[in-house]
């Protein structure tokens, strides 16, 4: 890519990066002289952030196709007979990218042709606190956002260093992209990624193992949520836990062998066409030599920020994964509006308005589909918060019944009181939407009660699933105050 016709060296405004910084730009500041520097995303240098092209949104659309691909599955449950008569990988790559890569073009020729804005490719570092270098240009700015992101971290074992066997190792930022559909895939990780495209390849017809080096998988969530997927995902691919990678060597033929070493000593080896390293990510802070400008990085890597998602530089603001480690894009995109809103209300000599990431949901898209938001139950007992529990399985309701379902269910966490939820835990079929209504309960202070007894819910909809575990709660927390 090539930068837009130079401006100014000065400008009012600075971004870095092009994921949720880039709504920043609309016609409220067309009356500032803007930068909008972009190092691009994945083996093409995409514009437009992580999730467009190479995160939430791409990958929900191999997703969804596989999903499908488990119909037969379904459908048994309920006494139907279907069969799956093919997965076309490449017609589904060039829907997926087809409409991902126009709508960064179009996003990228949206801005450029904004007059007040420039826009500069290839990574940016901070000179000092008002001057950022790209490439051979130095842009000086009254006002500098960073949303630099993060990359996927990667592998220190022997052999994935190596040039050649490198050509088997993927990140999410290429397997979505891979030309081939890998017939073995191994995935190294046990979090969030590794279950979703664990998932998806397995729909899509590869052989899936998963290796991780402890147990359950997605240990970050609740921990029956945890052992239920755990325990799902087992019947569909090979998992492999409690054991640590130590190695990557090429095989006789023609693809790749991961070794590994349980906790025992015991070591073993898996052959691949291609190795998915899920091990996390890094924000991107520690590529900007933001030292330079007077920020030093948290233990974690994270650019420190305020109340108002401004730095320790008042004139510098940061948002998304570079200073949040909840790495979700509806918290980075929520965080670019505040930002914004910051800027204007700074410009106009008004009040700055202060974030609020209390009950920040996430929704997972494996089969079982998983929503969480709020406290754990196992972070409510370390942090000693006394609580009740209650568990509402799908099969208690009565398209829990029409769907045959008896392995999933909702959990929710209260005060003892059953007045306010602390958590909320959902997996299932229909888990991103079903938690909806229990996000809306937190985040606006809404009693369980309220909630549950001061709206109609339809029957016979999956969601009286949701109401149910209200009342539930609500019947807990009397039971508990009946008792001596």
């Amino acid at each position: 890519m090539h930068d837009t016709p130079s401006a100014a060296d000065h400008v009012d405004l600075c971004i870095i990066g092009s994921g949720s910084g880039l709504s920043l730009i609309d016609d409220d500041i067309n009356d500032w002289q803007i930068a909008l520097i972009d190092d691009g995303i994945g083996p093409n240098d995409a514009f437009g952030g992580t999730c467009l092209n190479a995160g939430c949104i791409p990958s929900k659309m191999l997703s969804v196709p596989a999903s499908f691909s488990m119909a037969p599955l379904s459908a048994a449950r309920i006494d139907v007979g279907l069969n799956l008569m093919n997965v076309d990988f490449k017609a589904i790559q060039s829907r997926t990218f087809g409409r991902t890569d126009s709508i960064s073009a179009s996003g990228l020729a949206g801005v450029a042709r904004r007059p007040n804005v420039q826009v500069l490719f290839g990574s940016a570092t901070f000179v000092d606190a008002h001057t950022v270098r790209v490439g051979h240009r130095q842009i000086t700015a009254d006002r500098i956002v960073i949303a630099a992101g993060s990359r996927p971290r990667q592998v220190s074992a022997p052999g994935f260093d190596d040039p050649y066997l490198q050509g088997f190792v993927h990140t999410s930022e290429s397997i979505m992209r891979t030309d081939e559909l890998p017939q073995r895939l191994v995935i190294l990780g046990g979090g969030v990624e590794a279950v979703e495209f664990g998932h998806i390849f397995a729909g899509m017809g590869s052989q899936v193992s998963i290796i991780c080096r402890r147990e359950p998988l997605l240990r970050a969530l609740d921990s029956a949520i945890g052992v239920k997927v755990t325990e799902e995902l087992a019947n569909r691919m090979v998992l492999r836990l409690n054991q640590t990678v130590t190695g990557l060597d090429s095989d006789d033929l023609g693809g790749v062998v991961i070794c590994t070493q349980d906790s025992y000593g015991i070591e073993y080896t898996y052959p691949a066409d291609a190795v998915l390293v899920c091990q996390g990510r890094i924000p991107n802070g520690d590529q900007l030599r933001v030292d330079k400008a007077g920020m030093v990085l948290d233990e974690e890597g994270f650019i420190p920020v305020d109340e108002y998602l401004r730095t320790p530089v008042r004139h510098i603001w940061a948002l998304g994964d570079v200073c949040s480690p909840k790495m979700l894009k509806h918290l980075a995109n929520a965080q670019a509006r505040l930002v914004k809103r910051n800027l204007l209300a700074e410009r106009a000599g008004g009040q700055l308005t202060e974030r609020d990431e209390r009950f920040v949901p996430e929704g997972i898209f494996t089969e079982p589909q998983i929503a969480t938001v709020g406290a754990t139950e196992e972070e409510l007992r370390d942090a000693g918060v006394d609580f009740i529990a209650h568990v509402q399985d799908y099969a208690s309701v009565a398209y829990g019944w029409a769907i045959n379902d008896t392995e999933h269910f909702v959990k929710l966490l209260a005060d003892p009181a059953g007045e306010h939820l602390f958590g909320a835990h959902i997996v299932g079929p229909e888990a991103t939407v079903l938690i909806q209504p229990l996000i809306q309960a937190m985040s606006l202070g809404q009693t369980i009660s309220e909630v549950a007894k001061g709206q109609y819910w339809i029957h016979p909809a999956l969601s009286e699933v949701v109401e149910n575990a209200l009342l539930g709660v609500l019947n807990a927390a009397a039971e508990r105050s009946e008792r001596p």
